[in-house]
């Protein structure tokens, strides 16, 4: 099991939204990650800078971000485009993050 982290940007304004929205997440697109291996999935929000900061556990070697091509996962961007910082194919902009410490 390897623990990933990585940095999204939100737009302005649109915290409430975020949260809203994934407070609603599809059960399809759960089920989607759970069964390519990620867990413990949680999204931190920097009021300061509109950043999300993104922590999961991946099992398979296999991210969130890497399930671009699943119809689930392309329309689930398209309905967060709206609200954050994307790619030209509506992928969220994702940073990955360098681990530099740790401590069980």
């Amino acid at each position: 099991m390897e623990k990933i982290a990585f940095k999204m940007k939100l737009k302005p304004g649109f915290k409430d939204e975020y949260k809203r929205r994934h407070d609603l997440i599809w059960a399809n697109l759960k089920e989607l990650l759970s069964k390519n291996g990620l867990q413990d999935y949680t999204i931190f929000f920097d009021e300061e800078t509109n950043s999300l900061f993104a922590v999961q556990y991946q099992s398979h070697g296999t991210s969130s971000q890497d399930l671009g091509t699943n119809p689930i996962v392309q329309k689930w961007w398209k309905y967060m485009a709206d609200i954050m910082e994307t790619n030209s194919d509506s992928s969220p902009v994702s940073i990955p993050l360098e681990k530099v410490f740790h401590m069980d």
